[in-house]
């Protein structure tokens, strides 16, 4: 069952609230250089040329990956080890800068525990979105992002763009190649804009970011709430129409969206209806809102998140506010 709302006569019943225009002056983008990073890249840049960003590209090297490739040796070797993973690190980021010259960025290469060295960096530039590649891989009943991944999702102060291994759209976002095709900032575009919200108390929040980057790109909005246990609704038809009230009253009054917003109330598994709306529609991004540093009580169920990330044919943005 669905029910879906898109008219303008609902702007009476919005609460005031103005909605500030997007700044995004510092970019990180975290890269283990594997093909789910590189897959990444192209967005971070596409975002970093249409909002005139800094793009901080960061490879760490991390104690357990040293250990890794040290193996049983000695530790005049694994001093060696590091050397050379600093030196290689270094050449592979310079690399990626020489497809980059008309996007001003900072390459740099950390030793020790990877969230730890990404939060010191974000906090030293003022980050405002953190972009990072996911692999999506089943295991016992549920999907794994990494550990670096949702380390980031969980912790970090500001939003992230997740790009999983099914995200498509490659025509506007070409791949990079590192053995001689130039990297083109492509322009980012977003036409069609989901926002999935739990009614948690950042909900009005984490709508304003929705709300500011459908109002940038001009792209259609859909607010969605998902009713997971839906049996008793027969018998409590007002519980459907006080979930609608909810949505437009995410949207603030005088919001001036190129076209009128949609609200849209689905019913059965979250993630799963989440994915089947950005389906449906097409979406260039799916929105989900974080609340403190555990994902599990904000939104959506942590699990939930994690399968909308690793399924998703579209980028993922988590607001955590």
């Amino acid at each position: 069952m669905t029910v879906i709302e898109a008219s303008k006569s609902a702007v009476n019943e919005r609460e005031p609230g103005p909605v500030s225009p997007l700044a995004v002056k510092n970019v990180l983008f975290a890269t283990d250089f594997s093909p789910t990073s590189e897959a990444a890249l192209p967005y971070a840049v596409a975002i970093c040329r249409h909002f005139g960003s800094t793009l901080h590209t960061v490879h760490v090297l991390s104690e357990a990956g040293l250990l890794m490739m040290a193996g049983g040796v000695d530790y005049v070797s694994v001093g060696t080890i590091y050397e050379d993973a600093q030196n290689e690190a270094k050449e592979r980021l310079d690399q990626i800068s020489e497809y980059m010259e008309v996007i001003p960025h900072r390459n740099y290469v950390r030793h020790g525990p990877v969230w730890k060295t990404l939060a010191s960096i974000i906090a030293e530039n003022e980050v405002d979105l953190v972009v990072v590649g996911t692999h999506g891989r089943t295991g016992l009943g549920r999907l794994l992002l990494g550990s670096v991944a949702e380390n980031i999702l969980r912790h970090a102060p500001c939003p992230v763009l997740t790009i999983g291994p099914r995200v498509s759209g490659w025509a506007k976002l070409p791949e990079l190649s590192a053995r001689g095709r130039d990297l083109a900032p492509p322009e980012l575009e977003l036409r069609q804009i989901i926002f999935a919200t739990n009614f948690a108390n950042n909900a009005a929040l984490a709508a304003s970011d929705a709300i500011a980057l459908a109002q940038e790109f001009r792209a259609w909005l859909t607010l969605m709430h998902v009713i997971e246990h839906y049996t008793g609704l027969g018998s409590e038809p007002g519980s459907i129409e006080e979930s609608l009230h909810r949505l437009r009253k995410l949207i603030p009054k005088n919001t001036q969206l190129q076209y009128p917003p949609e609200t849209l109330l689905e019913f059965g598994n979250v993630p799963e209806r989440i994915l089947s709306a950005a389906a449906e529609r097409d979406a260039d991004m799916i929105i989900l809102g974080a609340r403190s540093s555990e994902i599990g009580t904000s939104h959506l169920l942590w699990s939930a998140a994690h399968h909308v990330i690793a399924l998703a044919r579209c980028p993922v943005l988590t607001i955590r506010q």
